[in-house]
């Protein structure tokens, strides 16, 4: 279901040659329901609270929404964050009922995600490990996208310590920032496996068995690959970094 990147066998240079090499067919990790649920099943159970999301259809999204800026990207539901769950009896239904739809996680409940460019995280990852850095989960997203999931920042008790999503990036407005993104309170991702148009889709490097790690002990790294990567664009595509 995942990747163990966890031993230094072979040095850093053939971690890199796995990621950079890895590309697995469109929704290889769920070649059948069974293994689609099986994989969702296993998100919840590690404590990722899901929802059923939007799917692709052709190019478009199965939405009705006329230009949909998040095709295949979105819960179907306005209700997501009150519907989002971890009950697998739940799941099960909607996986079986719902068979092409995506699944999104709602993050800032139990965890938050760290969402960046993928070159920047595939090197993050590289030297997290490398370090002896414990890493939960990750996941490739889109082609384009790595994302690490963390536990989150806060809990209900401690509502004055967490911060809306809004302060990163609205899941509807995240190509305005093309850097890390924090996804906490009020956001979502799409957890694997999931589809997306233009024969994309979004799977496991490292499964949620892994236990999710405090999101500042890969903060540093991952804002610092994500600096360096922005430097390596060409001035018109480069973005400032936000503190």
């Amino acid at each position: 279901m995942s990747a163990e990147f966890g031993r230094r066998s072979g040095g850093q240079g053939r971690i890199s040659q796995w990621l950079r090499g890895r590309r697995r067919p469109l929704m290889a990790e769920a070649a059948d329901d069974t293994s689609r649920e099986e994989l969702l099943l296993a998100a919840a159970g590690a404590g990722l609270p899901l929802a059923p999301a939007a799917y692709p259809s052709g190019y478009r999204c199965s939405c009705d929404r006329v230009g949909c800026p998040t095709p295949a990207r979105h819960p179907v539901s306005f209700a997501w964050q009150t519907q989002s769950t971890t009950d697998s009896a739940q799941i099960e239904r909607w996986a079986r009922h719902q068979p092409q739809a995506n699944f999104i996680t709602a993050t800032g409940m139990v965890h938050d995600v760290l969402d960046v460019p993928l070159e920047a995280g595939r090197e993050a990852l590289e030297r997290l490990l490398a370090s002896g850095i414990d890493v939960g989960p990750v996941a490739e997203s889109g082609g384009d996208r790595m994302l690490f999931f963390t536990a989150t920042r806060g809990t209900p008790e401690e509502e004055d310590e967490w911060w809306p999503c809004e302060l990163d990036c609205h899941p509807e407005t995240m190509d305005e920032h093309p850097g890390l993104r924090w996804h906490c309170r009020g956001s979502y991702v799409l957890v694997p496996p999931a589809q997306l148009p233009g024969d994309l889709a979004v799977t496991w490097l490292r499964g949620p068995e892994h236990p999710l790690p405090d999101p500042l002990t890969l903060l540093e790294i991952l804002t610092d690959e994500c600096a360096r990567y922005a430097g390596a664009q060409p001035e018109h595509l480069a973005w400032p970094m936000r503190s």
